[in-house]
């Protein structure tokens, strides 16, 4: 589904990733580990265009990603949930959601919200509040849900479980489960291996390198 072949990104003249190689299978659900400033972020942004690679090649689905404009990805299938969420307060939670459909002129929103209602539920109750009267573990969960909205194949999840409850992460990590076995490929950067025990395989990143074991 998804592969980066010796991927290098430079900003403003410094050199962040060095040579990511990685593969997402379809269906898959993958880990990325490493500390804070290694490289996890740089990573799922070079996949979405947010940051242009400077080096290699990004295959998505048979398509050359380095070939896409970034507004041109989401339209694949890719779905990003950045580490801060970046809701927009003032508008309710299914405004939220439904600015990736408006914005990239997608056809079936309502369709869409109706799947991300079904396989989050404690969402759908929240879809009139707004954004700004949420806790933190609930505007998580909304941030996942947004990335469903284009994330039809390939969900990337930037520090999903950070600042998580226990019981608000397990909640997390089952809905990701349930997303993945429903057929989505997902690719989860963490900087703590232990919040995503459940992934079927992790790789490790450190100073923009993978590294292998990842770090613990």
């Amino acid at each position: 589904m998804l592969t980066l072949s010796d991927v290098h990104v430079r900003i403003k003249g410094f050199v962040i990733l060095r040579g990511i190689t990685l593969d997402v299978p379809a269906g898959g659900l993958i880990g990325l580990v490493g500390r804070n400033g290694a490289g996890k972020t740089t990573t799922l942004k070079s996949i979405t265009g947010i940051l242009p690679a400077t080096a290699g090649r990004i295959l998505f689905d048979g398509a050359d990603l380095l070939r896409v404009p970034g507004h041109g990805r989401a339209r694949l299938g890719i779905g990003y949930m950045p580490e801060d969420r970046r809701l927009i307060g003032t508008l309710t939670v299914e405004d939220n959601l439904s600015l990736p459909a408006w914005a990239g002129r997608l056809d079936g929103l309502e369709a869409r919200l109706a799947y991300i209602y079904r396989h989050m539920p404690d969402v759908k109750p929240l879809a009139q509040r707004r954004a700004s009267q949420l806790s933190g573990g609930q505007q998580k969960m909304v941030a996942l849900a947004r990335a469903l909205m284009t994330g039809t194949k390939l969900l990337l999840l930037d520090e999903p479980f950070e600042g998580l409850s226990p019981a608000m992460g397990e909640k997390l990590a089952r809905t990701i489960t349930n997303l993945q076995q429903d057929g989505l490929s997902v690719l989860m950067a963490e900087s703590d291996q232990r919040r995503i025990g459940f992934a079927q395989r992790v790789y490790g990143i450190e100073r923009g390198e993978i590294i292998q074991p990842p770090p613990l």
